[in-house]
Formats: C-alpha cells, sequence, structure tokens
C-alpha cells in the first residue's frame, strides 16, 4: 500500500478524537464509520473505548453488527482500545443482558475488571512489536483478557493479567494508548493495515 492507509474510527460512541490525532500522526487517513456502507472505503478500523454496552446497542440500532463481523472476518484489520477490545472478543465473561461483541479474537474477556471508574490507573506496559520504552497505558474501567485461544497471540500483560493480544489482523489493548502522546501502538495497527493492504494486493 503505497499510498497512506485509511482507517475508519468506529465513531458510535467513545473518544475518536484522540484517535483520530493518534493515527494521522502514525500516517493514516482518517474517517469517520458511522453507516454499513462507509466500511467499504476505509483499509482499517479503530473500535475505541466508551461503554461496550451502549457501542454494541447502537452498532444493531444503525444496522452496523453484522457488517461488521462480515468484514472482519473478511480480514479487514481492526484495532479495539479498552471497550473496543471487549467489542473484538469472542466470549464475554460478564455480559450484560442482549450484549453482542463483533468477535474476531479467540478470547474471553471480563468487562471492569480492574475497577470502577475512580480506580483509574496509568501504568508501564511492555508490548511485544513495540520497540523503545514500555508503552504508557492509561486504564479506565479496563477490562483485562481472562484467556485465550491457539489463534490469539498475547502482546503484554501487567500485573499478571492479559492486557494487549493480537490475531492476524486484529489488534486489542485494554488500555488507552491514544490519551498519552505515544503513538506507537497506532503506528503499529498502521503498519498492519499496510501490510494487510500489501498481502491484498499481491
Amino acid at each position: 500500500m503505497s499510498t497512506a492507509p485509511v482507517i475508519g474510527i468506529l465513531a458510535l460512541q467513545g473518544d475518536t478524537r484522540e484517535h483520530q490525532a493518534a493515527l494521522v500522526a502514525a500516517g493514516a487517513v482518517v474517517r469517520p464509520v458511522r453507516r454499513p456502507d462507509e466500511l467499504a472505503e476505509v483499509d482499517g478500523l479503530v473500535i475505541p473505548g466508551g461503554e461496550s454496552t451502549t457501542i454494541s446497542k447502537l452498532a444493531v440500532l444503525f444496522g452496523l453488527m453484522e457488517p461488521l463481523r462480515g468484514h472482519v472476518r473478511a480480514g479487514l484489520p481492526v484495532y479495539g482500545t479498552c471497550a473496543g477490545m471487549i467489542m473484538l472478543a469472542d466470549k464475554i465473561l460478564d455480559p450484560r443482558s442482549g450484549q453482542e461483541t463483533i468477535g474476531g479474537i479467540d478470547m474471553i474477556v471480563r468487562r471492569n475488571a480492574f475497577g470502577r471508574q475512580n480506580e483509574s490507573f496509568e501504568a508501564a506496559v511492555h508490548v511485544s512489536g513495540v520497540e523503545g520504552a514500555p508503552v504508557e497505558g492509561v486504564f479506565i474501567r479496563a477490562p483485562w483478557v481472562e484467556s485465550v485461544g491457539a489463534a490469539a497471540e498475547v502482546l503484554a500483560e501487567h500485573d499478571g493479567h492479559i492486557v494487549a493480544v493480537r490475531q492476524g489482523s486484529a489488534l486489542a489493548t485494554s488500555f488507552h494508548p491514544e490519551l498519552t502522546g505515544d503513538h506507537r501502538m497506532h503506528a503499529l495497527f498502521v503498519e498492519m493495515v499496510r501490510d494487510q493492504g500489501a498481502t491484498r494486493s499481491l
């Protein structure tokens, strides 16, 4: 992919502005995604933090859930942070009534595992594939990964819990890298999108 990749941000609910800034700094063109037809116009997709139950309900309401599942199954690169990680889990340990996920990563996720809003914290996280100093992770009502299947690769742990996972063209972190000014996680995802685009063009 020789030109700048076009990366969508699922703009139903959550912190889209910070992700946009980080993606632009990492060399991407950014577009909001709110309708199913807009999925065909992007090379990759970020699912931001927010409230996973609300994102799930809005995705169903806007007719996005099944198209999202189809595009992810077809190999659309996708990166989910915090609530986005929950949305990419094949299974939630403690879902709310009617809560759905997009799936795409063979993992079981526990919602709000690190505590409530007033228990938010920052921590240095060593992420496999990210060179240099540890990534500064912002954990806000963050989930963690209880377990992963054979196809999923654990990229990072904090305090004995899995907080970053990759499976093929899908990436997920329980923390918010977009809030720190460190764009290396987004650069990693942009590189994944470029690699996927090069593979598709062969």
